[in-house]
């Protein structure tokens, strides 16, 4: 007999996000990619130049050019900014973790995000909040049996503003089968239940659930779905907030992330000659990174093709002590530890690591391949 020692959501008490103090107006901190950047250092500059050498070459010969960022990039006021990169076409995939998938929406429905952890921990109410938790996890499964992914989940509802709910006698005759729809395949079954089961525990009605976004045109999600740029998002179950309320299902999560690590897999198979930047990000980013090139190069072994002409370019606040194209610093060398730089070292392709606020960053790289396409 299997005994269950599970705890149950349904002991939560989501609050309204109304009445959550937030760090961050994004009204206030969004950066504007067309205005004039501040000074940039010369050391900086030529690394902006050189990546911009090589986006520029990536564009020529159709390869990828991928931007995989942290949740910290939203905080800073950089959707705007990243989707400008996606909409000029300088972009061709963009990556995060599920906090920046949150970050973004939050600002998109209520133009603020970023709570208080110690104080909100203390009180039992970090990250217990209604609307974040509903809306998102809803948007997945919803997104989840039409056959999205992750990001473009979410990305959907805000340029929607809202979302359109099955009736539940379509789910059911999907789930059950007709003669009609017998060739439907096990994936929209499974997806088709999991959105009922959900539907019918939080008793919500069909037709179209109208969410209104504030501030949708700070949403890189909504940017990316509106110009079919992949963005994807790469979480872990229990590291974000919205696994605290009751519409949180792991399947879908499980159905959604799938899709988009799959699609991250199949940019990374267009990286020959292109450009994979990682900013901000030391765990999400290398890790799917090293196991989609590695896939990619199965891939290829009966071909004879094996990806090596890549530029992976890291930017990140710790100190830029060690140049690793060198190789790998000893092990008494503190920049040993600089985990995620390790795993882009071993990947077999032209790498550099560079420390930079990653506001002058985007913007500095920004306002180079504007300035010349002008």
């Amino acid at each position: 007999m299997i005994r269950e020692h599970l705890f149950n959501r349904k002991e939560l008490h989501p609050f309204p996000l109304k009445e959550r103090l937030n760090k961050i107006d994004i009204r206030r901190s969004q950066v504007d990619p067309y205005a004039p950047v501040e000074h940039i250092d010369e050391h900086l500059q030529k690394r902006i130049s050189r990546i911009a050498d090589e986006i520029q070459d990536a564009q020529k010969n159709g390869a990828a050019v991928i931007c995989a960022f942290g949740a910290h990039t939203i905080k800073n006021g950089l959707g705007g900014v990243l989707a400008a990169f996606a909409e000029r076409g300088w972009f061709s995939h963009l990556a995060t973790n599920g906090a920046g998938v949150i970050h973004d929406w939050e600002f998109a429905y209520q133009g603020e995000s970023s709570e208080d952890v110690r104080r909100n921990v203390q009180e039992g109410k970090f990250g217990t909040w209604k609307e974040t938790g509903l809306y998102i996890n809803l948007a997945l499964a919803v997104g989840a049996y039409e056959g999205l992914g992750y990001g473009e989940s979410v990305g959907a509802m805000i340029s929607s503003d809202g979302l359109e709910i099955p009736e539940r006698e379509d789910l059911k005759e999907i789930i059950y089968g007709t003669e009609d729809i017998a060739d439907q395949p096990w994936s929209k079954k499974a997806a088709a239940a999991d959105l009922l089961e959900v539907l019918e525990a939080l008793e919500i009605p069909s037709g179209f659930l109208h969410i209104k976004h504030t501030a949708p045109d700070t949403s890189v999600q909504a940017a990316a779905y509106r110009s079919g740029v992949p963005f994807t998002s790469h979480p872990m179950i229990g590291h974000d907030i919205i696994y605290t309320h009751p519409a949180n299902r792991g399947a879908v999560i499980g159905r959604t992330a799938d899709r988009d690590f799959l699609s991250y897999v199949n940019s990374v198979q267009g990286l020959e000659g292109g450009v994979y930047l990682s900013v901000g990000s030391a765990v999400m980013s290398p890790m799917i990174f090293e196991k989609s090139l590695s896939m990619v190069r199965n891939a290829g072994i009966p071909h004879g093709s094996k990806l090596k002409d890549c530029g992976i370019h890291v930017v990140d606040l710790q100190e830029e002590t060690w140049d690793w194209n060198k190789g790998e610093p000893p092990s008494d060398n503190p920049a040993y530890y600089l985990r995620f730089m390790k795993t882009f070292s071993r990947m077999g392709c032209r790498k550099d690591y560079t420390c930079a606020d990653n506001r002058i960053f985007f913007t500095g790289l920004f306002q180079e391949l504007l300035r010349r396409e002008e």
